[in-house]
């Protein structure tokens, strides 16, 4: 048994750039675990060089959580075990979250390291309203399903986080802007780092300019909150419709429209059916 760690789940935020991020405590719970569950054993080595040490890691990460998830929680019985990410705090967007319900239903002590998130970060940075907001996470790869998505999201009055990747950004700002409306918002992205950058321009512009000149890496897209609210008319309906129609299918024209315009989705996919004869 570790004579400086209890047995347990220790949670650990890794920097999400800078390496100097990493924070006296998570060094020193790391230096000291029996064992460390990463995302990929490179990126901690990397990590674990940068402080002088050397572990035992074990692989946990979406395509062996489900299979290797019971043997981390028996070793946590007995041995202290470090969770990380590659970058920022564990569980936001990435398995975590099931091996800490499991070792909490297993009785065992769970300690979280707080530190850095890219998705807060990206809040700091782009200068919209921080007092509520929302994260969302990873949009759907594709089209009809990542409109879906962001009709649910789009009458909530918060600030709203994405990641996203750069090849994917502009389709994603562009079907932001088109369920959304056109939003103020920021791209985050290099953040920690010599070039760190947050980007702020509508929805519209960032789409346009990231269409000419795609990034490389992870970024954060924030989103202001809706305006206040003005009640739809039925002209405006049957506007937003006609448009949406020129370039999808009727179910996501009358998807796309309500969750814009905040009219019932039933009475404008009926209406966009005439609309089509």
């Amino acid at each position: 048994m570790n004579a400086i760690l209890k047995p347990g789940l220790y949670i650990v935020a890794t920097p999400i750039g800078n390496l100097g991020d990493l924070s006296p405590r998570a060094a020193e719970i790391l230096a000291n675990a029996d064992v460390i569950a990463v995302e990929d054993s490179r990126v901690t080595a990397k990590l674990l060089r940068h402080i002088g040490i050397r572990k035992t890691m074990v692989p946990y990460h979406d395509h062996v959580a489900d299979g290797v998830r019971p043997a981390l929680i028996a070793r946590m019985g007995t041995e202290s075990v470090a969770l990380v990410s590659d970058a920022g705090t564990p569980l936001i967007s990435d398995p975590g979250y099931k091996l800490v319900r499991d070792a909490r239903a297993a009785g065992i002590a769970i300690v979280t390291i707080p530190g850095p998130c890219a998705a807060v970060a990206a809040l700091t940075l782009a200068g919209l309203p921080t007092d509520r907001f929302l994260f969302v996470g990873f949009l759907p790869s594709k089209a009809k399903a990542r409109v879906e998505a962001i009709a649910e999201i789009a009458t909530i009055r918060a600030t709203l986080i994405f990641y996203e990747s750069g090849p994917r950004l502009a389709a994603t700002l562009t079907a932001l802007a088109q369920t959304l409306g056109d939003r103020e918002a920021g791209v985050a992205r290099e953040m920690s780092k010599m070039f760190e950058e947050c980007v702020t321009g509508s929805l519209a512009q960032l789409a346009t300019r990231y269409a000419e000149a795609p990034p490389k890496g992870e970024i954060v897209i924030v989103v202001a909150p809706p305006g206040e609210p003005v009640a739809a008319t039925q002209a405006d309906g049957d506007a937003a419709l006609a448009e949406a129609l020129t370039r999808l299918s009727t179910g996501r024209a009358a998807s796309e429209v309500a969750g814009r315009l905040g009219l019932d989705r039933r009475a404008l996919y009926a209406r966009a059916l005439t609309m089509k004869i």
